[in-house]
């Protein structure tokens, strides 16, 4: 399991979410292992005046937050924020230098789905990987 949010100029994140949200949603289901299905995604688009940041970043700074359950190896999250950095630069146009993601990981029995803790529910998918 794995939700993300992504946070950008309204602007720029308007225009490109369908591209941005497919391209995360591929890398996560390549490197996690996760079901085509499971995309969870909610994009904060924000104005100018509430999104600072630093002038060595472009209108196109993106800050994606990927809250998963814990298990997966320091080499897969790794895996996975560079190719989430090739494939943003190759699929979305947004330079690596205007990217920043973080990972956190929760134990599976801190989330709550379908009505019951998530460490009893049959998982169709590996999550330590």
């Amino acid at each position: 399991m794995a939700q993300i949010k992504i946070y950008g100029l309204r602007e720029q994140l308007v225009a490109n979410r369908a591209r941005i949200s497919a391209t995360i949603h591929r890398c996560v289901v390549e490197v996690l292992g996760l079901p085509q299905e499971k995309c969870f995604h909610r994009f904060i688009a924000l104005d100018a005046d509430d999104f600072i940041f630093p002038a060595d970043r472009s209108a196109c700074y993106t800050i994606i937050e990927i809250s998963m359950f814990e298990g997966r190896t320091v080499e897969t999250k790794k895996l996975l924020i560079e190719l989430l950095f090739d494939t943003l630069w190759r699929a979305c146009a947004i330079a690596p230098q205007d990217v920043e993601i973080t990972i956190s990981e929760t134990p599976r029995h801190n989330w709550g789905i379908r009505g019951q803790p998530a460490d009893e529910l049959a998982l169709n998918y590996q999550v330590e990987r």
